[in-house]
């Protein structure tokens, strides 16, 4: 039995450390008895998530540069010099084969490590724009495993392979599920359903364009799984009748999506690279509200990627709360564009994902 180190570095967000946690469990079905490690940055969220995956952790002291003078500011350079001291360490006593970079600010001082150990290194860029530390450490990766065509513009294109973005296998066969969704949710099998979600901590412009316009699609026959965040469940609660209308369901945290996804008939998500992976898989005619808060506004590149496709509606962030509901009434009410979604999206899913990802990480060890 074939048996190997494998570090894996990167996280601070859902759409770095689920990646991350996929290729584990995707090379460890490969090579059950190889040694998995993962770094990660202190006080993120990697540092929970891994553990809780079944995998250990370390963690490093680095933060990214805030756009104002800070106290963390100041304090960079050190966290940078102490973590690759550190990172030093971890490559040295563990002495992996070989070291994947998910992105993510914990990723960087591995990564040159590894690179500078001359142990092979494969970046994994879930976006349809490449992170900052995935591009400084590029030019020196042994590989590049991206999700989105033209990713040349960023990175050397003789390292680039085409894997998608490695997601959760439950997702892919839903319709065994519908039943047990619409028992899950209490939802109605006869009714189309809508269901929006912003994330674990929610989308201010999503909560208020549903707070707005709930009651229009409750009116037109649909119902609704909307799921506000952690952060803003209590103040939509309190806004809302104690007894909710009959087929919405308002909730801070879906924890089966599976389930949410299978008595879906229309999506309204962010463009987070996670989740346009996750409803090209599952299939799901979506409408996209690209966040305007991320870096270089990768989320409309990532929207715009599906629209392009004649995959998937996309509504600017800032008409949403005029235009969203408008919108979502319309597709909901068009059958055949419904059918034509959901068609187009299944052509842009990448199932095999993260194992074409441990192809390339096997490759790379081999030579």
């Amino acid at each position: 039995m074939e048996k190997y180190k494998l570090i894996i570095s990167g996280g601070g967000t859902g759409g770095h450390v689920y990646p991350a946690i996929a290729i584990a469990d995707a090379f460890k079905a490969r090579f059950p008895d190889s040694e998995i490690l993962f770094v990660g940055a202190e006080g993120k969220m990697e540092m929970e998530k891994v553990p809780e995956a079944g995998y250990p952790i370390e963690g490093l002291k680095i933060s990214g540069l805030q756009r104002k003078l800070t106290v963390d500011n100041l304090s960079f350079p050190f966290k940078v010099i102490s973590s690759l001291f550190k990172a030093k360490k971890i490559i040295s006593k563990f002495k992996p084969d070989a070291v994947v970079g998910v992105g993510g600010y914990a990723s960087a001082p591995i990564m040159e490590m590894a690179v500078r150990n001359k142990i092979p290194t494969v970046i994994q860029e879930q976006n349809g724009y490449a992170g900052l530390v995935n591009k400084i450490v590029a030019n020196r990766a042994s590989k590049i495993c991206v999700a989105y065509p033209k990713m040349e513009k960023y990175f050397p294109a003789d390292k680039l392979v085409m894997t998608g973005n490695p997601v959760r296998k439950d997702i892919i066969e839903l319709a065994h599920l519908k039943e047990e969704a619409y028992t899950h949710f209490e939802l109605s099998p006869e009714k189309k359903t809508v269901f929006v979600f912003g994330g674990s901590l929610g989308a201010l412009t999503l909560n208020e364009s549903m707070f707005n316009g709930f009651q229009r699609l409750l009116d037109e026959g649909y119902q609704l799984i909307w799921q506000t965040g952690k952060y803003y469940y209590e103040k939509y609660k309190d806004l809302l009748p104690n007894e909710l209308p009959e087929g919405l369901k308002l909730l801070p945290f879906i924890r089966r999506m599976d389930l949410a996804y299978a008595c879906s008939d229309l999506v309204i998500s962010r463009a987070g690279a996670l989740s346009i992976s996750e409803l090209c898989l599952a299939k799901l005619p979506t409408l996209l509200v690209p966040s305007p808060n991320v870096a270089e506004d990768h989320q409309t590149k990532n929207a715009m990627n599906l629209v392009n496709e004649g995959a998937a509606v996309m509504v600017k962030d800032i008409d949403a709360r005029e235009k969203l509901i408008d919108e979502a009434l319309v597709v909901l009410g068009d059958e055949k564009w419904q059918n034509s979604l959901k068609e187009s999206m299944g052509e842009l899913a990448k199932p095999e994902a993260a194992n074409e990802i441990v192809d390339e990480i096997y490759k790379l060890i081999q030579k």
